[in-house]
């Protein structure tokens, strides 16, 4: 029999002159002591890993003890996350970021880890449906208060805030979907003094356009499977702040196991590089679309930020850099005619979700919101006219041109 080559450093483990097997060399040959260099990847290498391993006891030992750096196991962290991690955090500006599954998990993870049992949670009527969803049904499981009020109603914070229990002030900016704008530094001011903590999800604006940790927010979270991975391909989450609350956050997000896998932390990498490019084009797009609207007879009102008649369009203007590519709007007419709309466009998908490279758009009230009656539809505000149309990276002229074509067909 044919001795087979031994690793190197791979003991004789059948004792000397001994064959070692063939699936045990499979396993094992080139691996030991012989793996490839990767401080010289130009690119992040991608670590597709579950488990780590320590060369001795001894080094273990110092991993725990917080003196040897390392990974242990995938669900506590993984080089590839890291990177992108720190990246998110640099473009935030904040201490530390952790990545999660989905943008969903990172807020709920959040939610569980920061408010406590009889707490009191802040938040505002135009949200995402499933975080108020999570906020009004299961967080009261636990004793949690819930306190709803208009993005602009400070007199209500103010109220709430006097209860002396609020834990969190947690909202959008800009929101979703009629695009309202938190006044990111005065609700920070009115919640330090009064103990709370203010998380502000900027999924729609992205750290190109607004940081809120800057303005004073206490964490800012994102749903990356928007604009920071920016092609449609991938769902990621994630919270970024001081490293005490990052921190707090990650004890949970390690015992709930939402652990993004590596492969998508390499996708977002790769996004987050085109994330300004992307967004100078989606900013641009979409202020034009909302001005060619608000102009048309057809259409009865628009959201969007950036535009005068923006009831937020002062802080607009003071903290933000752009306001996205989501613009929402109401078409004159009913659901039928909102629909012919919506079908007679070309370019967009229909298609929930937004901050990818192609445009989409939807109608709340057909995507979100049809398994719900039509009076829960009215005091929630979802109109059977209202349209969001979110811009991809196509030239802005063909965006517009579409537009005005299906406009027509109505």
């Amino acid at each position: 029999q044919q001795t087979m080559p031994k690793p190197e450093n791979f003991r004789d483990v059948r004792g000397p002159g001994q064959s070692i097997g063939e699936s045990t060399l499979a396993i094992h040959a080139g691996e030991r002591e012989g793996r490839p260099k990767i401080a010289d990847s130009l690119t992040t290498p991608l670590v597709q890993c579950s488990t780590f391993f320590f060369k001795d006891t001894a080094e273990n030992i110092a991993y725990a003890e917080g003196r040897h750096e390392s990974f242990e196991y995938g669900r506590y962290g993984n080089p590839t996350t890291r990177v992108c991690e720190k990246k998110i955090a640099a473009l935030e500006g904040a201490e530390d970021a952790l990545l999660s599954a989905s943008g969903m998990n990172a807020a709920t993870t959040m939610l569980l880890a920061l408010v406590p049992q009889n707490g009191h949670v802040v938040t505002t009527t135009d949200c995402y449906r499933r975080t108020r969803q999570f906020v009004q049904t299961v967080l009261p499981k636990m004793g949690v208060k819930c306190t709803v009020l208009d993005p602009s109603d400070m007199a209500g914070l103010e109220a709430a805030l006097e209860t002396g229990n609020v834990s969190l002030f947690f909202s959008e900016g800009p929101t979703n979907p009629y695009l309202r704008l938190i006044d990111i530094p005065l609700v920070s001011r009115m919640c330090h003094a009064k103990g709370a903590k203010v998380c502000i999800d900027t999924t729609f604006a992205t750290p190109v356009n607004v940081k809120p940790i800057g303005l004073g927010a206490d964490l800012v979270l994102h749903s990356g499977t928007k604009y920071l991975a920016g092609h449609n391909d991938v769902l990621c989450g994630v919270i970024a702040g001081s490293s005490e609350l990052v921190g707090e956050v990650r004890k949970l997000h390690g015992v709930l196991g939402g652990v993004i896998d590596p492969h998508t932390a390499w996708l977002v990498i790769r996004g987050l590089k085109t994330l300004s490019l992307r967004l100078e084009r989606q900013n641009k797009t979409a202020l034009a679309l909302a001005r060619l609207l608000e102009k048309h007879p057809k259409i009865d009102k628009v959201h969007y930020p950036g535009l005068e008649s923006h009831p937020e369009y002062a802080i607009g203007q003071r903290d933000y850099k752009g306001f996205g590519g989501v613009v929402s709007f109401e078409v004159k007419g009913d659901l039928a005619s909102t629909s012919r709309f919506v079908d007679a466009l070309s370019l967009p998908y229909i298609a929930p979700s937004l901050g990818g490279v192609d445009s989409l758009v939807e109608m709340p009230v057909v995507m979100s919101y049809w398994d719900k009656p039509v009076e829960e539809r009215a005091r929630l505000g979802i109109k059977d006219t209202l349209v969001r149309f979110a811009c991809g990276i196509e030239d802005e002229a063909d965006v517009l041109a579409d537009v005005e074509i299906a406009l027509a067909a109505i």
